[in-house]
């Protein structure tokens, strides 16, 4: 019988406020909004020494980190073919079409990624979250789940296996 072992973190302060617009159906783009957004995740894999998954602090600790890194920000991906984006030393200049949006770059967060929905926000926190217990932590366990809400009854989620 094989046995599947999962710790799962959703905290109050698991939050982060942030302003966002995606692209969608090939040529539209939303106004400029934000959301209060709020993540859960889950580590999978065997129980170690100390018959631990994974340390449930050290885990909320390292996704504070992360989404305290986000949050009252704009989010701006830097992968959107019809996004450019034009970091400068103070600022960060968006421009889809004829709209065009200023920021100061110190407000921006510019992720890796091709549109900021909460799928790939979700994708993003695994990567970062993964990369984290990889290199600090030395440990990389068998699957991370990452749960992404908007808002209230709309949540995303992405799963990363080894």
């Amino acid at each position: 019988m094989a046995e599947n072992y999962t710790v799962r973190v959703t905290k109050d302060y698991l939050v982060f406020c942030a302003g966002h617009f995606i692209t969608y159906h090939g040529g539209e783009c939303e106004c400029l909004h934000g959301h209060n957004y709020r993540v859960a995740t889950e580590v999978e894999g065997p129980l170690d020494e100390n018959h631990y998954v994974f340390d449930f602090i050290a885990l909320k600790n390292i996704m504070r980190q992360l989404t305290d890194e986000l949050d009252h920000n704009m989010l701006v991906p830097t992968r959107n073919k019809l996004i450019a984006v034009e970091e400068r030393d103070k600022s960060v200049r968006l421009r889809f079409g004829e709209k065009e949006w200023m920021f100061p770059r110190e407000d921006c967060v510019l992720l890796p990624i091709e549109n900021t929905t909460a799928e790939l926000l979700a994708k993003y926190l695994t990567a970062k979250l993964r990369d984290e217990l990889r290199d600090r932590h030395r440990y990389l366990p068998d699957a991370i789940r990452m749960e992404v809400e908007e808002s209230f009854g709309q949540t995303a989620r992405y799963e990363w296996r080894k």
